[in-house]
């Protein structure tokens, strides 16, 4: 995934450790045995070194499904790309708004310098 980034330069996206599939069937699975409670008890441990994954990546993926699925406290993933979407936009308006100011002002320093006809 590329993406833009001003001045016209192209950046990748980090690659990630874990498939996202991999990553969702160890959410589920963790998620599922958490409702249990003779299960709950070394959940993310166990169900990472069954599927290779570092079970502190695993509490944080759990974490995170469950924001996303309204049932716990904090901000959804949507809200959190779209956060960063705007946060985005307001500085490359800052920027764009900055340029235009400085243009402004030079046009007004040229145009009073100008002999008049």
């Amino acid at each position: 995934m590329e993406t833009s980034k001003p001045g016209g330069m192209e950046q990748m996206a980090a690659q990630r450790k874990y498939p996202a599939e991999l990553r969702e069937r160890a959410t589920r699975m963790a998620m599922e045995a958490r409702r249990d409670p003779a299960t709950r008890t070394g959940v993310y441990k166990r169900i990472g070194d069954q599927l290779g994954v570092h079970p502190e990546a695993l509490r944080t993926w759990v974490k995170q499904a469950e924001v996303d699925a309204g049932v716990a406290p904090g901000t959804t993933t949507a809200d959190a790309v779209r956060i960063a979407e705007l946060e985005r936009e307001n500085r490359e308006l800052r920027r764009a708004n900055s340029i235009l100011k400085s243009t402004a002002s030079f046009c007004r320093r040229c145009a009073g310098a100008r002999p008049d006809p």
